[in-house]
């Protein structure tokens, strides 16, 4: 299996802040998350920002709507060629399909990437149980997304579960001994890597650094390792 990458989540106030960060950061980080509180502030600027700069984005927004709001948001983010996007599997199985009819055919239509679709199944801030996490896995993979989001602590039984070629997305990745903050399931890069992730979000880890790319690159070191 590919080397699990590292995507660094921009949760930051300031669209300067986040320039700085990318600045210092790429290449060495490929792919920055953009969450609700920039894009809030933002919009698409802060995507495009990102874009033009050579790296790729991670639009997290958790789309949670009625079927047609949700495919019009995704066929917008396909637009802004981002390189992945989050719904909540919890906003069932006509809103999920729609989706992914929606990005297929705007980036046909746009000659552009499809971008990833990855299922947000339970937040890392809240306890659940692998079932509860299981089932819904497997109901966004049916409805044809690309992957999950998912902790460490069941990555593992998901691979084991679902037979698909399916991606994961792990956030709430720390090393050993620091704090997990207002994550509950939390874990380490070597954890990550024995559950079968493919993409690991960290932000604070990195952002609260003294010194962010030397932080970066002993993640990417543990990765390689």
């Amino acid at each position: 299996m590919k080397k699990p990458e590292i995507i660094l989540a921009l949760d930051v106030d300031t669209l300067e802040k986040a320039e700085q960060f990318v600045d210092k950061l790429y290449p060495k980080i490929k792919v920055f998350k953009v969450g609700i509180q920039l894009f809030t502030a933002y919009g698409p600027k802060i995507v495009e920002t990102i874009n033009k700069k050579g790296a790729e984005v991670f639009l997290d927004l958790k789309f949670f709507d009625i079927p047609n709001t949700v495919a019009s948001a995704v066929r917008s983010a396909v637009a802004l060629r981002v390189k992945m996007l989050t719904l909540h599997i919890l906003g069932d199985e006509e809103m999920l399909k729609g989706a992914v009819n929606a990005a297929a055919d705007e980036a046909e239509k746009l000659k552009v990437k499809k971008p990833l679709l990855a299922g947000v199944t339970v937040l890392t801030s809240k306890e659940t149980t692998s079932s509860d996490v299981l089932t819904l896995a497997k109901i966004g993979i049916d409805c044809g997304l690309d992957g999950v989001v998912c902790s460490a602590r069941e990555a593992a039984f998901l691979r084991q579960e679902i037979k698909n070629n399916f991606i994961i997305v792990t956030p709430g990745i720390r090393p050993s001994g620091i704090s997990s903050n207002d994550q509950k399931r939390t874990a380490t890069v070597e954890e990550a890597i024995r559950s079968g992730s493919n993409f690991f979000v960290i932000g604070r880890p990195i952002l609260s650094a003294k010194d962010p790319l030397k932080a970066a690159s002993e993640f990417i070191a543990a990765i390689n390792s």
